[in-house]
This record gives C-alpha cells, sequence and structure tokens, in this order.
C-alpha cells in the first residue's frame, strides 16, 4: 500500500483533515507558537476557554510539576468573547488548520451568550480549512453558580439541558468536553448525545493536591488543581471505552498523549480524534509528530483509513 492514507474525521456537518488537535489551555489562541510549529501538521487547534467576561484566574502559584505529569489551577484566565473576537479570531482566521473555540460560564445563560456572539462575530460558513470557526467544545467542568456550584458535568440532566440549549442556537459541530470526576463517565455521555452534541471530548483533568511539607501548606494558590500528564493516561484511555460503548458519537480522547503510540491507545480505545496538551509544553511540535506517527503505523499495516481501526480493541 502506499501513502494514502485517510486520517479525515467527520465532526457533525464539518471535517477535520486529521485526527490529532492541540488541547485548550496548552496552546493559548495559536499566536503564541507561531515559528515553532507547522498548523498545517495540527487537524485542529482547541483555543484556551472563552467567557462573556474577562477573567484573571486564580491567585498564583497556578502550576506545580508532579510525578509523570503536572497541576494546574489557571482558573479559565482570558479576555472574553469581545476580545476574543477582535484580537485573537483574526489571527484565528489565517491558519490552515481547524479552529475548535472552547465556551466556559458560570450558568446556562452564560454559556448560551458566548455562543450567541460568536456566532454573530463568525457569520461564515462551516470551514474545515480554519477561515472560520469550525465548532465549539463546551467546557462542563465549570461551577454552575445557580447549583450550588457543583460542576455542571456532575449532573447528567444538567449536561442535556446545556447541551439541548446550545444546539439551538449553532449549526456547527457542538463538543462537550466531559470531566473524569463523576461516577459513571457513561451517562453524562449519553446525556451529552440525547442534548444534540455532535460529540464528546474526555478526559478533562483529574483533581489533584501537593502539598509542601517544609511549609504544611499547598503548593497551588488555589490549593487544589487538574491533573494531566503521562500519568492519567491509562484512566483517559479506560473512560473512552466506556464512552465508546456507551455513545455512537464521535469520542475525542485526550490525557497524557505524548507519542503516536498513545495516541492510538485512544482511538483502539474508540476515540475517533485526540488532542494533545501537556506534552505541547515539552516540545510544541509534538502534535505534528503524533500525526505522522500514526499516518505510518497505518501505512505499516496495511490501514487505508483511520476509521478502519477506530474501537476495534473493545468492539
Amino acid at each position: 500500500m502506499g501513502a494514502n492514507v485517510d486520517l479525515s474525521v467527520r465532526i457533525g456537518n464539518g471535517t477535520l483533515a486529521n485526527p490529532v488537535g492541540v488541547a485548550s489551555g496548552t496552546f493559548g489562541y495559536g499566536g503564541e507558537y507561531e515559528g515553532l510549529v507547522d498548523f498545517s501538521d495540527i487537524g485542529a487547534i482547541y483555543t484556551k476557554a472563552v467567557t462573556l467576561e474577562p477573567r484573571g484566574g486564580n491567585a498564583p502559584p497556578r502550576l506545580v510539576e508532579t510525578p509523570s505529569g503536572i497541576l494546574n489551577s489557571i482558573g479559565l484566565a482570558n479576555v472574553g468573547v469581545e476580545k476574543f473576537i477582535s484580537d485573537k479570531l483574526p489571527y484565528l482566521r489565517t491558519l490552515p488548520c481547524a479552529v475548535v473555540v472552547n465556551v466556559a460560564g458560570a450558568s446556562e445563560d452564560e454559556y448560551r451568550r458566548v455562543v450567541e456572539r460568536l456566532e454573530s462575530g463568525c457569520l461564515d460558513s462551516v470551514d474545515t480549512n480554519g477561515s472560520g470557526i469550525f465548532g465549539y467544545e463546551v467546557n462542563v467542568s465549570c461551577p454552575n453558580v445557580h447549583h450550588g456550584g457543583l460542576a455542571f458535568g456532575t449532573d447528567p440532566a444538567q449536561v442535556e439541558r446545556l447541551t439541548s440549549s446550545l444546539r439551538e442556537l449553532t449549526k456547527r459541530p457542538l463538543i462537550i468536553k466531559l470531566t473524569p470526576n463523576v461516577t459513571d463517565i457513561a451517562v453524562v455521555a449519553k446525556a451529552a448525545e440525547a442534548g444534540g452534541a455532535d460529540a464528546v471530548s474526555l478526559i478533562n483533568t483529574l483533581v489533584g493536591m501537593v502539598i509542601d511539607v517544609k511549609t504544611r501548606k499547598p503548593v497551588l494558590g488555589a490549593k487544589t488543581g487538574g491533573l494531566s500528564g503521562p500519568a492519567v493516561r491509562p484512566v483517559g484511555v479506560a473512560l473512552t471505552c466506556k464512552a465508546r460503548r456507551a455513545v455512537s458519537i464521535p469520542i475525542i480522547g485526550m490525557g497524557g498523549i505524548s507519542c503516536a503510540d498513545d495516541a492510538l491507545q485512544y482511538i483502539l480505545a474508540g476515540a475517533s480524534a485526540v488532542q494533545i496538551g501537556t506534552a505541547n509544553f515539552v516540545n510544541p511540535k509534538t502534535a505534528g509528530l503524533v500525526s505522522s506517527g500514526i499516518r505510518e503505523y497505518c501505512i505499516g499495516n496495511g490501514i487505508s483509513s483511520l476509521k478502519e481501526i477506530c474501537g476495534v480493541a473493545v468492539d
């Protein structure tokens, strides 16, 4: 077989050129990596979170290294939707990869207002070449201020309701990003599907804490943070498998991917696409290397389309 391998991934009414994206919060708004990467090697940029108003984020320190990973407590620091549209989107429109905007909020109304503003600020049709917004990734790990501060993603009924509410606002691909900090991620994934999601992405970070034994205090300013990196990969792969058995929509796997073999574990467990997160801090070119590694794996094993091996380890 030649080098003609179909790595495209269909999400809703859009198609990603290849399955490897860069995860929200690890790649800024793209411009931060200009000159360091070839954006044509990336299937999609999942932007830093966008909220209705600008956010300064949590008190420092915000990052701490852990064995095989990091804890972060950035606190969704971002420029807000208006500055995103005026200052960040024009650059993102020039990139040759898809742009998926990560949306966050503290209430259903806030999520809706962000998506409504993005829709009105980007009136072009779905564009897989990145000249507009490809779709939205909805971060349901945010605390819901109207429901005691519990994260949206811990309540399947809230997930379905929020997804359905956002589905009314856009025809672009709608991806719900799931938290692993739940009893049964399959139930939450099914709720997202029932609400009209085109895909789910998982996993978001695991809750963790590091304590300085000298000061006898947590290292992070917010005390706890989100654990990411190689240490969480087995958890992400297992939960991808669980979600695969629960839903028929595409799954975008993430958590601890630093090479093609890591990504292939997610794909074999049922992910149609993957995201690179913490590894971007180690080597900004990781996404391109993973993408080329997946292609080489397919060529070496006589695979003409990535769809042939999606979920084969667990189906």
